[in-house]
């Protein structure tokens, strides 16, 4: 049988959505209350982090999309100094995989929530040029680009806004495409996911669900979806929020069990490529034996029990994603 600790530290592993505490909270370089910082990625070998410039979803009235904006520019430039010279910022799969050959700890930039736009989408550039590699179309509310799984009745929300896309996200999705970044699926409704699928370039993924089939939630992706990703070339990365994986249980009752079986059905479903592997660490997830970045080991340990052999548990831990961002560069323009 494959030693999965021996395995864990030869792959190049990426989680595909963190959280950073904002605009106040421990810093990164050092052993802190963070479920992430540079110290337990490198004891858990996690190599790469996505790291989200978060932008909670607010009035969409001008004031609303100048303060989004300011926060996603904000953050962007954080996540840009975050390691300072003890990890390496990468924005191309080139550069992601020559760090791992390097040995070095590896920062990806992203934005989560379309919202951070302001419906301008000119403001993209701006964000591609901070380095970051995909978008989070919408999050918990409909927004100026997308309707989303999670409406807001605080903010005024029915059920639907705009039956899915805007013409606006569509015409970001398109400039996206042209800029290389990818899309993300995660927190939108079924409809607009759906119509991205169709409207992209590229293959989209959702970088933080799970499958709705195994735990009812309007986050979590269905059968047809999961086909829809499968069809353009794209992908689910399961991740670790203990209400995602099963309906109403707490972090300290899921284990590396119940979310491998996340990855079980979707890898029968759709096809070993199409699926990956991600935490929302500080933004939600964790749970028994995957409680933070150094304990990533204990998911390669759950998968080589499963009968993953090294390289579907390579390809689940970062190659699937490296392969749809390397599409994500080669179709822009």
């Amino acid at each position: 049988m494959t030693d999965p600790i021996a395995l864990h530290a030869t792959l190049l592993t990426i989680d595909t959505h963190i959280d950073i505490p904002w605009p106040d909270g421990p810093g990164f370089l050092d052993q802190t209350k963070r479920r992430v910082d540079l110290p337990k990625m490198q004891r858990g070998h996690m190599v790469a982090g996505c790291f989200a410039a978060y932008v909670p979803q607010g009035p969409i009235t001008p004031e609303g999309h100048e303060a989004a904006y300011a926060r996603a520019i904000a953050m962007l430039d954080h996540i840009r100094v975050m390691g300072q010279d003890r990890a390496r910022v990468c924005t191309s799969a080139d550069a992601i995989e020559a760090a791992h050959r390097a040995g070095a700890t590896v920062i990806v930039p992203c934005v989560e929530n379309g919202h951070a736009l302001g419906g301008d989408i000119s403001r993209l550039a701006a964000f591609a040029a901070r380095g970051a590699r995909y978008m989070t179309l919408t999050h918990n509310g409909h927004n100026m680009l997308a309707d989303s799984s999670n409406p807001r009745a605080d903010l005024g929300d029915g059920p639907t806004l705009h039956g899915g896309l805007s013409e606006t996200g569509r015409a970001a999705i398109a400039e996206m495409n042209r800029l290389g970044m990818m899309i993300d699926i995660a927190h939108v409704s079924k409809a607009s996911m759906l119509q991205a699928a169709e409207a992209s370039r590229t293959p989209v993924m959702s970088t933080h669900s799970c499958i709705k089939a195994l735990c009812d939630n309007p986050r979590n992706l269905d059968d047809e979806q999961l086909d829809a990703l499968r069809d353009v070339g794209g992908m689910i990365n399961i991740t670790a929020v203990s209400g995602f994986l099963r309906a109403g249980a707490k972090p300290e009752q899921i284990t590396p069990q119940d979310y491998v079986d996340h990855i079980d059905y979707a890898v029968k479903r759709i096809g070993l490529a199409h699926v990956g592997i991600s935490s929302d660490f500080d933004g939600g997830g964790g749970f028994t034996n995957w409680r933070d970045a150094a304990e990533c080991a204990a998911m390669t340990t759950e998968l080589v029990k499963r009968g993953y052999d090294a390289a579907a548990i390579a390809a689940l831990w970062g190659g699937n994603f490296i392969r749809i961002l390397r599409q994500a560069e080669a179709a822009a323009t």
